[in-house]
C-alpha cells in the first residue's frame, strides 16, 4: 500500500492456463472480505514496469517470465483496510518459463518479513460469476 496522499505504479502480470487465472490472495481486515489480484509490484524509480514486472515475480515466487505483452494501463481507486489508494497499473500479458508453476495448486510466498501470502489457480468462472472477488473488476476487460 502507497503512503496517503501518493499515486502508486505497479506492473501486474495475468497468466492464464485455460479457464484458469494466477492470482494473489488478499485479505481486507475492515472489510473482513478476502479478494484476488494479478501478481506484481511496485515500479521503482528509474526502472520500466516490464522491467518491475520480471523483477516481482523473480523477488516473490522465483519464476521467470516469457511472451510478456503490454496490455494496457488502469488507473485505479480504491480503499483497502479503511485507507484511501490510487494506483496505476501497468498491465501484462505472460506466461511461466518453467511450466512446472502450471502444475501447482497454491504457494505460499513472503512480501516482506511480516507479510505471508498465498498466490493461486482460480478458475475464471468462479471470479466471473461473483463466487469471488477479483479486483481491480477492469480486469475482466482483459480476460
Amino acid at each position: 500500500m502507497n503512503k496517503a496522499g501518493e499515486i502508486r505504479v505497479i506492473a501486474l502480470g495475468l497468466i492464464r492456463n485455460g479457464d484458469r487465472i494466477f492470482v494473489s490472495e488478499g485479505y481486507d481486515q475492515a472489510k473482513q472480505e478476502t479478494f484476488y489480484r494479478a501478481l506484481g509490484g511496485g515500479v521503482d524509480f528509474g526502472e520500466t514496469s516490464h522491467a518491475a514486472l520480471e523483477r516481482e515475480f523473480q523477488e516473490e515466487i522465483q519464476a521467470e517470465l516469457k511472451n510478456i505483452k503490454y496490455l494496457g494501463c488502469i488507473e485505479n481507486l480504491f480503499t483497502f483496510n479503511g485507507r484511501q489508494g490510487h494506483e496505476i497499473i501497468q498491465l501484462y500479458k505472460c506466461d511461466f518459463a518453467d511450466s512446472k508453476f502450471y502444475q501447482l495448486e497454491s504457494l505460499v510466498f513472503s512480501e516482506s518479513q511480516h507479510h505471508k501470502h498465498r498466490a493461486l489457480w482460480i478458475d475464471i468462472s468462479r471470479l466471473k460469476s461473483g463466487e469471488l472477488r477479483l479486483v481491480p473488476e477492469v480486469f475482466f476487460e482483459y480476460l
